[in-house]
């Protein structure tokens, strides 16, 4: 017996000098890439929600560019209709200036033709009228002469009621054209100001949206730094599971075959007992199992600690996946190679990435989900749904059991 503990021991002894140093070192590189990873994922995000307030903010600048150049245009339309319109109205006033200097030039003639036939009037005397009447030859020639004074008298009162008419509507046109010219003189500089500050809105809006697009394309192009960098990441993380599937094959071999050695000796060590006496009948024939109590006592701290690994490893997967992941755990409490209890084998360096990372502490802190409690309930009661010793991200390069996302082996 003695000599058996002792080559087990060497056994174990051989097998820790071959493998942990390895497994450990490649498990704090893929832990440290996990933590990179997160570094660059956040970075990524903060990059992400950056390019989209800036294409927000962009995609603002240039509806409000738009809508002020449909102003700029539209008021520039206006200015030129009210530019039409005070031309015309000018082209009018100048029509009704030089209708107001002809009809003051009838006016001045009326009055001298008036003051002529008032003269002729005058120097022929009083009784000038009453002779060219008298001096008529017959009667029809009397009332010929009677009727072309009358008219030349109603001509002259006809012209003069035409005048006095036509040099108030002049006026009075005059008046209002110059008050529609000054009002559209008003007009027109309220929308040149208009359009001064259209314009001036235009540029701004322009340079604050040239200044976003900028900010814009540098955010993108950290962006596309992030991705090109997460996706190095993620090839070296990939690279480093394999690695760590590799390694952990190996030592699952050397396991194998170190439990077959035990296995053996115990078989040898046990015949001469078996001709002998029985007295050490009592031994356990769970060859994986006895090297470490492999019927341990668990409790609520297990439990509590199961539930948090499973949630922290298997979170989002069925609950096959979470009772999978469970029995590994209680798989290496069984197994000799492993510490004998669930806080041993969750804490044993190298192995869970999010004991490394302190997601586990805090899961642990907080309590675990209903689903996972329950998974590790029913783990810790005996229900072990796989015969795996370690599970990892499936990429399709590990052969294994394959539950969700994970590949078991």
């Amino acid at each position: 017996m003695k000599k058996a503990l002792i080559k087990k021991l060497a056994g174990i002894l051989a097998l820790c000098m071959l493998f942990p140093m390895a497994v450990y070192a490649t498990q704090e590189k893929i832990d440290q890439v996990q933590d990179e990873i997160q570094g660059l994922q956040q970075q990524k995000e903060e990059a992400q929600q950056k390019a989209d307030s800036l294409s927000e903010e962009a995609g603002g600048l240039e509806g409000d560019l738009a809508e002020f150049n449909n102003r700029l245009a539209k008021i520039t339309e206006e200015l030129n209709v009210t530019e039409q319109q005070l031309e015309s109205t000018r082209q009018n006033l100048e029509e009704t200036e030089k209708a107001l200097k002809k009809a003051q030039k009838e006016e001045k003639d009326q009055y001298e033709a008036m003051k002529m036939r008032i003269r002729f009037l005058y120097e022929m005397g009083g009784n000038g009228l009453l002779e060219v009447l008298l001096n008529a030859e017959d009667f029809a020639d009397f009332l010929n002469k009677v009727e072309y004074i009358s008219s030349i008298q109603e001509y002259d009162r006809e012209m003069l009621d035409r005048y006095r008419a036509t040099k108030q509507t002049i006026a009075r046109k005059e008046q209002e054209l110059s008050e529609q010219e000054a009002s559209l003189a008003s007009l027109k500089m309220q929308q040149e100001a208009k359009q001064q500050e259209v314009a001036e809105l235009v540029s701004d809006t322009s340079e604050h949206l040239n200044a976003a697009k900028e900010q814009l394309a540098a955010a993108k192009a950290d962006l596309a730094g992030y991705e090109a960098k997460l996706e190095r990441q993620k090839a070296y993380e990939e690279e480093l599971e394999k690695q760590k599937a590799e390694e952990d094959a190996r030592r699952m071999e050397e396991i194998k075959r170190q439990e077959e050695e035990d296995r053996k000796q115990r078989e040898r060590e046990a015949r001469p007992q078996k001709n002998g006496s029985g007295s050490n009948s009592g031994n356990s024939s769970n060859g994986e199992n006895s090297g470490n109590g492999g019927g341990a006592v668990t409790n609520a701290s297990d439990q509590a600690m199961l539930a948090a690994l499973i949630q922290c490893e298997a979170g989002g997967e069925s609950y096959e996946g979470k009772l999978a992941v469970g029995s590994v755990v209680m798989n290496r409490v069984s197994s000799s190679r492993f510490p004998n209890t669930v806080a041993g084998v969750i804490y044993q360096g190298g192995q869970f990435s999010p004991v490394a990372s302190g997601r586990f502490a805090s899961v642990l802190a907080a309590g675990a989900n209903s689903s996972c409690t329950q998974a590790a309930a029913e783990v810790l009661g005996g229900n072990i749904t796989i015969n795996c010793l370690y599970f990892r991200r499936n990429d399709g390069s590990i052969p294994g059991n394959v539950i969700g996302n994970h590949v078991f082996y």
